[in-house]
């Protein structure tokens, strides 16, 4: 039995440093990934934060209504009067002076 002992003892022995040896592994990457961290975490403070501007949506003004002002007496004579030299000079036909005439009068 001395033998059986002896190979007992030798497998507790290589059991236990098995075992010690995966702790101190494990210990290893531990405290690898916590200064892994900590750098990770020190540079992101070190940088100022980049925040995008949240996008504008801002809606189109709402049309504005035409508002055509009545021309003055006087402006509708001097067109008018522009028209009838236009015609005059053979620039405007018949048709187009009474086409503008009738829109200038408002008829």
């Amino acid at each position: 039995m001395p033998g059986l002992l002896r190979a007992a003892a030798a497998t507790a022995v290589v059991a236990g440093t098995a075992q010690a040896t995966r702790n101190a592994v494990n210990r290893h990457s531990a405290e690898k990934d916590a200064k892994a961290y900590s750098n990770a975490m020190n540079a992101a403070s070190a940088q100022p934060q980049q925040y995008a501007p949240p996008p504008q949506q801002y809606a189109p003004p709402p049309p504005q209504p035409q508002q055509v002002a009545a021309p003055s007496n006087e402006d509708v004579v001097s067109q008018l009067e522009r028209l009838g030299a236009l015609k005059a000079q053979g620039l405007l036909t018949d048709e187009e002076f009474n086409a503008q005439k009738a829109k200038l009068l408002g008829m």
